[in-house]
């Protein structure tokens, strides 16, 4: 059985991730990319759906782990009653071929070790054939295949490769996993410590660029650290999580597949990357944006692939049991094909932000921005299914409303603030014609609150966005009425709920429940710091970082009851909250909102 979510750490080679738990064991691993088949996927099954570990014999949770300064370079370590040892996992930044290096250190004593890898390609349904080859052990199946170098004898048992050895004080013994589709010409073997070397320079080479000045920053340097390993370098696309399938409610059905990319994720993410100091990630992910969303307006998704891939058709892999049974497991993600108005806001605004910010402006995005808008024009006003990607009917949500009207703000502030070409005039009237609907329609005067959807009970946490959009100032009664109905209706057990899912009816058309969405929580700690309850918010925030694990990693959502991290993992929506969240609480964030603000077009 898999460890629980928090006891996983992140390796990366900036086009895939391997989860790494606290017993030594890689349970989770796809290659060559992000959204490729799992060749480790014991996290979703048992040890038949493949795993590498390689740990003291006597088993057992390490002592301690890290990660090496401001890398992905794990450091995970044993006390034994025969010694101390120390294991170093890392995949350096991507070469000939993808690569995962394994260093068995000795500390003190002589402790005997075991290395056990199960390979199963295609997410645990393949074995492969295994030989021994030149001095190393060659593993291929159909289009993969892989090679395992060590200087440790290995033997087969029970479908498995194994290895029994021993280190002392001094002791340095290397293994080295590389992965090549199997028609390609067998990879040339790493050198595991200048591979090492290397991964540590490439580290500290990156995070020189760190910019940020407040009370968090080890918490906001290693949040930024894992967006940058959640990143598929070769296109620029940061990926929502790097795993399928983690329940977001223990044993439930709502067990999604997030290796891919959102561009609900966009204005955040820019906002994380542009306000620490890293405008050429924030130009890649914009370039990716770019690409992505190139064509049709009307044919805009919510999500693509890493490389801008459009299809990402669902299916069910009946062959693993789930994590702790929370079943069924899905690759592919049938939301791809959703209707939510407020994508074409997002992209708009995030456009718009990066324009703003010193990315540069590129006439491509202004005419792709134009497009948009048009499409914007004539649709704002149908039903949507929502920034949550509900599967009960679509409804007319405040919050997508919200966000066309943001889509189509930054577009008259390209006008009339970077002089680029547009009808200002006609786009004002329909700023205000839309912000006039969301007023009229989607706040419930009788509780001071605005609504999920129009005519709506429940609540949305994304309400608490309204103000961060420009739509309507912090002050505004409406917006703080706003953020205390969420306080009364969505706050549970100290973190907030993205909706209730029982509230009209059941709007996500969906069984179960889910935990805490940790974004959602950032969302409403900024919500306080922004109608001025700032020790408040401080608090909150110092309690969501008590959530990280020992790592600092968060997953997508916190099941209060079990005391346990749950949904996909890491989760950039969630590390992207953080890292905002202590920008705003630290004042390095809050000249240039107050300024959107107060500038806001249409703000009463």
């Amino acid at each position: 059985m898999a460890l629980r979510i928090e006891d996983y750490g992140l390796l990366g080679d900036l086009h895939t991730a391997a989860l790494v738990g606290a017993d030594g064991s890689i349970d989770w691993l796809c290659l060559p990319r992000f959204d490729s088949p799992a060749c480790f996927a014991a996290l979703l099954g048992d040890g038949t759906a493949g795993f590498w570990r390689t740990a003291p014999a006597s088993g057992g949770r390490c002592t301690r782990r890290r990660y090496r300064g401001d890398t992905l370079i794990l450091e995970t370590e044993w006390d034994t009653p025969d010694g101390t040892v120390r294991l170093i996992d890392t995949m350096p930044p991507r070469g000939e071929a993808a690569d995962v290096v394994r260093i068995v250190e000795g500390v003190s004593g002589r402790v005997p070790m075991r290395t056990e890898l199960r390979l199963r390609f295609d997410y645990g349904r393949i074995v492969p054939w295994v030989r021994r080859l030149d001095g190393r052990w060659e593993a291929v199946a159909g289009p993969d295949a892989a090679w395992l170098s060590t200087p440790v004898p290995l033997e087969g048992r029970d479908m498995a490769t194994v290895g029994e050895f021993a280190v002392s004080a001094g002791d340095r013994v290397p293994f080295v996993l590389t992965y090549k589709p199997s028609h390609e010409p067998r990879p040339r073997e790493v050198e595991p410590e200048q591979a090492l070397r290397d991964t540590e320079a490439f580290w500290a080479e990156w995070t020189g660029g760190f910019r940020y000045d407040g009370r968090w920053d080890d918490a906001v340097r290693r949040s930024l650290i894992t967006l940058k390993g959640l990143t598929y370098r070769p296109t620029g696309g940061i990926v929502a999580a790097a795993t399928t399938s983690l329940p977001e409610r223990l044993g439930g059905p709502r067990n999604w597949d997030y290796r891919f990319c959102w561009l609900r994720d966009a204005t955040f993410t820019l906002q994380a990357l542009l306000g620490t100091g890293f405008v050429e990630e924030a130009r890649a992910w914009r370039e990716w944006l770019l690409r992505a969303v190139a064509g049709d307006p009307a044919e805009l998704q919510i999500m693509y692939g890493i490389d801008g891939t459009r299809r990402l058709p669902e299916s069910t892999l009946d062959w693993l049991g789930g994590y702790e049974g929370a079943s069924p497991v899905r690759a592919g993600n049938a939301a791809s094909g959703q209707f939510q108005l407020d994508t074409w806001g997002e992209v708009l605004h995030g456009l718009h932000l990066a324009r703003e910010s010193g990315v540069g402006a590129v006439q491509s995005a202004w005419d792709v921005q134009k497009a948009l808008l048009d499409f914007l024009e004539g649709h704002w006003d149908e039903p949507d299914n929502g920034l949550w990607e509900v599967r009960g009917d679509r409804r007319h949500f405040v919050h997508s409303k919200v966000l066309a009207w943001a889509g189509v703000d930054a577009a008259v502030r390209g006008v009339e603030q970077h002089g680029l070409d547009g009808p200002a005039a006609r786009w004002r009237a329909l700023r205000d014609r839309i912000h006039a609907d969301v007023c009229d329609h989607g706040y419930d005067a009788d509780r001071g609150t605005f609504t999920q959807f129009y005519g709506s009970r429940g609540l949305d946490a994304a309400l608490l966005l309204i103000p961060a959009t420009g739509f309507l100032p912090w002050g505004d009664p409406r917006v703080v009425g706003t953020v205390e109905a969420v306080e009364r209706e969505l706050y549970r057990d100290g973190f907030v709920l993205r909706y209730d899912p029982a509230a009209d009816g059941g709007v996500d058309g969906l069984p179960g429940s889910e935990g805490a969405f940790l974004a959602c929580t950032f969302w409403f700690a900024d919500a306080l710091n922004g109608i001025g309850r700032r020790e408040r918010a401080t608090e909150l925030f110092e309690r969501l970082l008590g959530l990280r694990n020992d790592l600092g990693l968060l997953s997508e959502e916190y099941d209060t009851a079990a005391g346990r991290q749950v949904g996909n993992t890491p989760q950039a929506y969630s590390h992207v909250g953080l890292v905002n969240t202590a920008r705003h609480l630290s004042g390095t964030a809050a000249a240039a909102e107050a300024s959107r603000a107060a500038g806001a077009g249409a703000g009463t």
